[in-house]
């Protein structure tokens, strides 16, 4: 949609509507198209659709506000897992994605000519010995691009992994409490020094400071309490002339 100069929103430029489902009858009974991300050029628009198991992949005409079907028109996950978030590294060569139904994270590689992404990697978010029912929600990369985060419902944790700068490649480190349930969102501030976890089931929200070495996060203080909290946004400083 294009936004006009008093902020009204005109009609849609574009409008796609998916098909299809896949092997999870419950969840994944008709298209659910959870999340849209631009690459850093504005060249291409990668779209999750949990019930597809799909990337699906489009051009993006940011003149024109214009999505068509790419070549190759999408990137495929395991059958089940359900895809929810995508992210990209800072150098935009490798994409993330978290799977909400089978609590994994697909690492992609990324050709930003072709808008094409081919798996390289999938790990699960979770500790071994665990158990229970979850589901993965928020997902981010650090700002140095040296660490990617996953939030687990369920689970109630932030997932830590190292990124291999050259291959793009996931190492588990470990899985943090939130100090609360259902860590639905979470973000990590401008700098880098600082994550926020917010647990919408018990309705309180956990500052982390983050490890600039390693990735991993030092709860600051006891959890605060706020209502239902299920997304952060943090202001970045005023440019100063």
């Amino acid at each position: 949609m294009a936004v006009s100069a008093d902020g009204k929103l005109a009609e849609a430029s574009s409008f796609i509507q998916h098909q299809g489902s896949s092997v999870d009858k419950n969840r994944q009974e008709g298209p659910h198209a959870h999340c849209v991300a631009l690459d850093a050029a504005n060249h291409f628009a990668f779209v999750c659709d949990l019930s597809l198991d799909k990337v699906v992949i489009y051009r993006f005409d940011p003149q024109a506000g214009k999505l068509t079907p790419n070549d190759p028109p999408f990137a495929s996950i395991k059958s089940g897992s359900g895809p929810r978030h995508i992210t990209f590294g800072r150098d935009g060569k490798f994409a993330y994605v978290n799977n909400e139904i089978a609590s994994t994270v697909t690492a992609f590689a990324y050709d930003d000519k072709a808008g094409a992404l081919t798996e390289i990697q999938s790990l699960s978010t979770l500790p071994e010995d665990f158990k229970g029912n979850t589901s993965t929600a928020e997902i981010a990369v650090h700002p140095s691009s040296k660490f990617l985060y996953v939030s687990n419902r369920g689970h109630d944790s932030i997932a830590i992994f190292t990124i291999d700068q050259t291959k793009g490649t996931l190492t588990y480190v470990e899985a943090l409490s939130t100090g609360g349930k259902t860590p639905r969102h979470f973000a990590i501030d401008p700098s880098g020094k600082y994550l926020l976890a917010e647990n919408q089931g018990s309705g309180n929200m956990l500052l982390c400071s983050i490890d600039q070495d390693n990735g991993r996060l030092k709860p600051i203080g006891m959890p605060a309490e706020v209502a239902s909290p299920v997304c952060v946004v943090f202001v970045p400083p005023a440019t100063r002339e």
